[in-house]
């Protein structure tokens, strides 16, 4: 464990480089060189490890070396939520597919998702929706669910 990180799950993990005026002194590997070379604080270490053509052992390990120097650091993911008004109209869509038992299904997925209405990810929402939809056993309703839900996504930018 470094600074507070368990590397062992660094794979789902954002870095970004830190500005440091002593950056010169330190003597860097070609693999180190390589991962700081293309952190960019948005991508995860596994897509940097394919990017790269590396294992995850040897991108692990430089990480753990890059963290021990302080050159780069964790970044810490800000996780948008979607609005109690989405859920208001995916339970109305869902409503017209499914009829009032479309509340109970909709706290169900989500709670099998392991998340809550109250702070659920937008990032999770097209897998919410689809299970969802797979409740639906009228294939028109089906169809007319996913299109609606697609549209509504668009509109929020999501």
């Amino acid at each position: 464990m470094v600074q507070g990180i368990d590397t062992n799950n660094v794979g789902g993990m954002i870095f970004k480089r830190v500005l440091r005026k002593d950056l010169g002194e330190f003597s860097l590997d070609s693999k180190m060189l390589s991962i700081l070379m293309e952190l960019d604080g948005k991508r995860n270490v596994a897509t940097l490890a394919r990017a790269l053509g590396m294992d995850m052992i040897e991108i692990k390990e430089a990480v753990e070396r890059l963290l021990k120097l302080k050159i780069i650091e964790r970044v810490r993911e800000q996780v948008s939520v979607l609005p109690p008004e989405f859920f208001d109209y995916l339970n109305a869509q869902l409503s017209l597919a499914l009829g009032p038992i479309s509340g109970i299904l909709i706290e169900d997925t989500v709670a099998d998702l392991g998340k809550r209405v109250s702070g659920f990810p937008v990032q999770m929402v097209a897998e919410l929706v689809d299970l969802l939809a797979r409740q639906i056993r009228r294939k028109e309703k089906g169809i007319t669910f996913r299109q609606n839900m697609v549209k509504k996504m668009k509109e929020m930018g999501i």
